[in-house]
């Protein structure tokens, strides 16, 4: 039996085609002209003035928050439920990140428990796009616009996705993108930053490349990283940005087909389709077992991968990683819908390579999880 990955990354011809090109003109490195062409495309695609490419979505994170000057006394509101990048991000640059439960519907961030955690030193929110479905960013902007909060929109999973008609990553006063190899375009490893801001932007640029002064080039004011794009990488997502749309569509078909074969399934909490301003864009197609299911997601997976299904589990809570803990952090707290979720969820298959056979594979190995 042929094992079923969870992620199969699938690259056009044309991508092989576009970094071919760069070796052949020599422009492999971020100052060949792919770079600067890929950020042009992406701010337009996303509707933002600027669009600043970097080494990874992590990159994008630290970048962001520092471009925005967050640092000591300064606090940031962010999911329970999200990958530690975000909060990583936030306690590099020295401020401390304040813990929001999931939504249990929707899995993204609950905005009324985000109102509640805003404070004096309340400096950003960082809102993220679970799984593919775009949070409710109009309300967030309206809780933090009037108070001079800054929002930081995390849409490495929801790239090509709208939120009332408009695209994700055109709500933040900065978002940030990933082109990991299981994102929606990948360039292996990369990231953007985009924003409408030019002072913003003008400080990723920097950051980004260890800012360096423009007339003494080893001058330093400031420090920053050497979080470049390759013009190799660059290539890479150009090439992918034009089937974007074809991407969306492809995952949304795959989705349908598991709402199909697991529709009956009484024991399982599928993911939420959509809510009254946006559709789910499935990047990845996340399950939770019911409270009465007799054992946890570790223990199906378990299940599914003698069956010959791959899965991933679903993210562990901000304040139960042990890294945080070790600082005394988050002492006493309980999100209790990002644990059950952490405990009981995780993910199917999903790669655009996934075939209908598969798929009856997988379903049928789900179907059969009790037996």
């Amino acid at each position: 039996m042929n094992f079923i990955p969870v992620y199969e990354p699938e690259l056009p011809a044309a991508a092989a085609q576009a970094a071919a090109e760069c070796v052949r003109s020599g422009w492999i490195s971020s100052e060949g002209p792919a770079v600067r062409m890929f950020e042009e495309r992406f701010a337009e695609r996303i509707g933002r003035r600027h669009a600043v490419a970097v080494s990874s979505g992590t990159a994008a994170l630290d970048i962001a928050v520092a471009a925005l000057g967050i640092g000591p006394g300064d606090d940031v509101i962010l999911p329970a439920f999200t990958i530690i990048s975000c909060a990583a991000a936030v306690v590099r640059a020295g401020a401390r990140p304040m813990l929001a439960d999931a939504d249990p519907a929707t899995w993204n961030m609950d905005v009324g428990q985000a109102a509640d955690r805003i404070g004096p030193r309340t400096r950003a929110i960082m809102p993220v796009h679970i799984y593919g479905l775009p949070v409710e960013m109009g309300p967030l902007r309206e809780l933090a616009q009037p108070r001079g909060v800054r929002l930081i929109e995390d849409a490495a999973e929801a790239l090509g996705l709208t939120y009332r008609g408009r695209p994700c990553g055109a709500w933040g006063d900065v978002a940030t993108f990933s082109f990991y190899p299981n994102k929606p375009i990948t360039t292996g490893e990369g990231g953007m930053v985009v924003t409408d801001d030019d002072g913003v932007a003008e400080r990723c640029r920097s950051l980004r490349n260890l800012c360096f002064e423009p007339e003494r080039r080893f001058v330093h004011r400031a420090l920053g990283w050497n979080y470049r794009l390759t013009a190799l990488q660059a290539a890479l997502g150009l090439a992918q940005l034009e089937n974007l749309g074809d991407i969306v569509a492809r995952k949304r078909r795959l989705a349908a087909g598991y709402e199909e074969r697991l529709a009956d399934v009484p024991w399982l909490q599928r993911p939420l389709p959509r809510t009254d301003d946006a559709e789910n864009g499935y990047w990845v197609y996340g399950v939770a077992l019911a409270d009465d299911v007799p054992f946890d997601a570790a223990e199906a997976m378990r299940r599914l991968h003698r069956r010959g299904v791959g899965t991933r589990p679903f993210f562990w809570p901000m304040h139960e990683q042990p890294v945080f803990q070790a600082r005394g952090w988050f002492v006493g707290e309980r999100y209790p819908v990002a644990e059950r979720l952490a405990r009981r969820g995780f993910y199917l298959p999903g790669g655009l390579t996934l075939t209908e056979a598969q798929q009856d594979r997988v379903a049928e190995a789900v179907r059969e999880l009790f037996t």
